[in-house]
């Protein structure tokens, strides 16, 4: 099969459907969104049979169970899916929003407004219902987008985009603006990524090499949804039983994603007080403890954790553990080995935080909560397309706003340039 025709033709219908929707009305979004739950909710049954089929292979293939999660739908995640569209067909359209006006000397008012992207290539791994999320997002911000999940959620993905597709044409908007693409080859991701004629933005998300190989040969913009190393801080001056909340949250919670704490610092003056109890936690709850020379002294039975250890995102019950001098110890470990993603300071002491919060580079970061919070819907943002860790055009949950740009707009009343 001749791949580069059929990506192309794709592309093609994409560029078409986004010239519709970048001047379709909010209604008309909004009604296709509501026509997609009641769909997905009418064949709930026949979506999660279909999603059977990818599991017993991910099982079959000796996938991992935090994959196998990830891969999974059930009950909750049709009714999380459902409430996604509610929740962004109640969300400001913001397209044709004014974000300023001003007037110069000569009398020409001056503009900017927001406009679609036009069409976006997301690729991802895993999770079907982001495919779900991602179509909702891209719809109501008026722009097309072609779908590249993992071969092994096929069956799944196919299943809702044509679920999707239909209540698009219910809407009367054009079904070809969510298309997933149906090959399993590797080779389509890359010729995806030529087609610069056709898309106006890639955004990947999943693990550490599908993002370096999706940044190293693509001809279009990359918006990065790169690996979460997430740290949680615990201050010298910390309320002790909140940090041992907030570090169980972040580790234990839902460890096989992005937002979830991977290692956890410890300020020394607490150490003797804090690991202990914390680390015996953790143990009972099946995490596997790489720890530091000083917290091996304070608790031998650990296994010491190796250089590679601190960059790693695990994505499983595994935590590395360090007991820092100060504050300035930590966010020096932070900079050298987090992705930029989610970072969390645990202190009663509001200078501290405060400092915390200008020093600490990355897309969010929290005082005295767990890292789990980075999260569209947890913010108030309602689904994101993903998490963007480096900063053009935006930087964290990539929600609505951050899915278009603006254009500048000019009122005049004949003025010509002298």
């Amino acid at each position: 099969m001749d791949f580069n025709k059929a990506i192309q033709a794709m592309a093609k219908d994409a560029k078409q459907s986004a010239r519709s929707l970048r001047v379709a009305k909010r209604a008309e979004k909004d009604a296709a969104l509501e026509f997609m739950a009641e769909q997905i909710l009418s064949k709930k049954e026949e979506i999660i049979t279909t999603n059977a089929k990818d599991t017993t292979i991910a099982r079959e293939n000796g996938l991992n169970p935090a994959m196998i999660d990830r891969l999974t739908i059930d009950e909750k995640t049709i009714t999380s899916m459902i409430a996604g569209l509610h929740e962004v067909a109640a969300l400001p359209d913001p397209v044709g929003e004014v974000t300023g006006m001003w007037k110069r000397p000569n009398g020409l008012q001056v503009g900017q407004i927001r406009i679609p992207l036009g069409v976006i290539g997301f690729i991802y791994e895993s999770r079907p219902n982001v495919t779900v999320d991602a179509a909702a997002l891209c719809i109501k911000s008026g722009n097309a987008v072609l779908l590249k999940g993992g071969s092994e959620a096929i069956h799944s993905n196919l299943i809702l985009n044509e679920i999707l597709s239909k209540s698009l044409k219910k809407a009367n908007l054009p079904e070809k603006s969510i298309q997933v693409i149906p090959y399993k080859e590797h080779e389509v991701v890359g010729i995806l990524l030529s087609m610069d004629e056709y898309v106006d933005i890639i955004i990947p998300r999943g693990g550490e090499g599908l993002i370096s190989y999706v940044v190293e040969n693509s001809r279009i913009p990359v918006l990065k949804h790169f690996k979460g190393v997430c740290h949680v801080y615990v201050d010298e001056f910390a309320d002790l039983e909140m940090a041992q909340k907030i570090c169980y949250n972040a580790k234990v919670q839902r460890p096989g994603v992005c937002n979830a704490m991977e290692t956890m610092l410890v300020h020394k003056t607490i150490a003797t007080s804090f690991l202990p109890g914390m680390i015996e936690e953790f143990i009972r709850a099946g995490v596997e403890i790489r720890a530091c020379e000083n917290t091996l002294r304070l608790i031998p039975h650990l296994t010491l954790a190796k250089e590679s250890d601190w960059p790693t995102e695990y994505l499983d019950l595994i935590l590395a553990v360090k007991i820092v001098e100060d504050m300035n110890e930590a966010i020096d470990h932070i900079e050298r080995y987090g992705s930029h993603h989610t970072e969390a300071i645990v202190t009663n002491d509001y200078k501290r935080s405060q400092e915390f919060l200008e020093r600490v580079d990355a897309s969010v970061v929290l005082i005295n909560a767990s890292t789990r919070f980075n999260d569209g819907f947890e913010l108030g943002l309602g689904a994101e397309i993903g998490i963007n860790t480096s900063k053009l055009h935006a930087y964290g949950p990539m929600s609505l706003k951050e899915l278009t740009t603006t254009k500048f707009i000019v009122y005049g009343s004949g003025q010509v340039r002298t």
